[in-house]
């Protein structure tokens, strides 16, 4: 075999569309994600990226409340600007936020007040 029949990488980047989750989160910010598989714990309060069953199409960053059956409630930071689980139901996380690239480097700061 000889070149690269394919290339695995559990990070991803992901660019910000929308103010739901502002003032953590801006749009056109970039953030650094980790994918996550099925055995990676995923704690609340953590910034993700995820899914809904409902809208597959769709793949947000969310901060995440709880630990339901069939995946995990996730909220927007900016609750009255915001599609989350609120609208859609449980959401499967596919990857954690490690940190946000630009235009801001560094870390995520806590959930806000």
């Amino acid at each position: 075999m000889t070149g690269v029949e394919a290339l695995v990488t559990p990070w991803v980047v992901a660019r910000v569309s929308g103010p739901s989750m502002t003032p953590t989160v801006r749009s056109g910010d970039r953030l650094l994600v980790r994918r996550v598989t099925s055995g990676d714990p995923v704690h609340e309060g953590a910034v993700v990226l995820a899914r809904f069953p409902a809208r597959p199409e769709l793949l947000v960053v969310k901060r995440v409340r709880r630990a339901v059956p069939g995946g995990h409630w996730v909220e927007g930071d900016n609750s009255l600007v915001t599609d989350d689980s609120r609208a859609f139901g449980p959401a499967v996380v596919v990857g954690r936020v490690v940190g946000r690239l630009w235009p801001r480097p560094g870390r995520l700061p806590g959930r806000p007040a």
